[in-house]
């Protein structure tokens, strides 16, 4: 079930809204005028199809509106609105979906992670893999390593179709190939307006997470933003993941925040954490 996009203009405002109703949220991703009414307007649609939690990607100025509002704080994105920082903030109307039953191991989690020391990008790849940017031609088996990695994922990823609409828009792919089949992947979404990038749709086969992969997919999709002009950089990883949450600390990642039960991946509803970059 893939997310659908709305644009909405009335008198005094207009926003920009994401309907997810497989994660059972609704995300307001952008806004002008009256903040008042753009507050009211999304918690309408997001009750109007009975979403858990409504996501608020605002400015600082929106802040104090917000909290009135009972929207929470849950993490920040420095330089995301073209220099400007992105707060993100959510409103939760179930009790089971504001809590966590996995806060205090996520937060032992982050704590191991955080004392790992940096390091540096790895530029050479183990003997027998290659590295590239994706074409359409590779979305069919994106879609298997997908399906093969994830039980659940936000997004239909196990659908070739989706993964060319994707590419066709402003998401960019590099993969790990071993004796010519792709064994890891992870993509680049790119604001075109505001010149940021969420890095996402991370996945390794298992017989290959032991030899660095994906943080040489990373540094390469670093590079291709970089000079492509995209200079804030995020990512929302697992909570629960060490191995995710330690390759962006050691790439230089800031940690920003944790999403609390922002969507169902892998095999249920998780936390997310959000990790940013400023690559100038």
């Amino acid at each position: 079930m893939q997310p659908e996009e709305k644009t909405i203009m009335k008198p005094g405002f207009s926003l920009s809204i994401t309907l997810d109703a497989f994660n059972k949220r609704a995300r307001t991703d952008d806004c002008l005028g009256q903040i008042a009414a753009i507050s009211g307007e999304s918690i309408r649609i997001a009750r109007e199809m009975s979403a858990e939690k409504l996501i608020f990607k605002a400015r600082k100025e929106q802040a104090e509106h917000l909290l009135e509002k009972g929207f929470v704080l849950e993490a920040c994105i420095p330089g995301y609105f073209l220099g400007s920082d992105c707060y993100l903030f959510s409103k939760y109307f179930s009790d089971q979906r504001r809590n966590s039953g996995f806060w205090a191991k996520e937060d032992s989690i982050l704590e191991e992670v955080t004392k790992l020391k940096r390091k540096p990008e790895t530029v050479s790849l183990p003997a027998g893999y290659g590295a590239r940017r994706a074409v359409m031609e590779d979305a069919d088996e994106l879609a298997l390593l997908y399906s093969s990695v994830f039980e659940i994922y936000p997004v239909p990823m196990n659908d070739p179709e989706y993964i060319k609409k994707c590419m066709g828009k402003d998401t960019v792919f590099f993969i790990c190939t071993f004796g010519g089949k792709i064994v890891s992947a992870a993509s680049a979404e790119c604001s075109t307006v505001y010149h940021n990038a969420e890095l996402t749709d991370c996945a390794t086969l298992p017989d290959h997470r032991q030899f660095g992969l994906m943080k040489i997919l990373l540094s390469r999709l670093e590079k291709h933003l970089f000079e492509n002009g995209n200079f804030c950089v995020y990512s929302i990883a697992r909570s629960l993941s060490f191995g995710m949450n330690a390759a962006f600390h050691q790439l230089d990642y800031t940690y920003r925040g944790r999403m609390a039960n922002n969507c169902y991946i892998f095999d249920k509803l998780e936390d997310m954490n959000v990790w940013v970059k400023n690559l100038a």
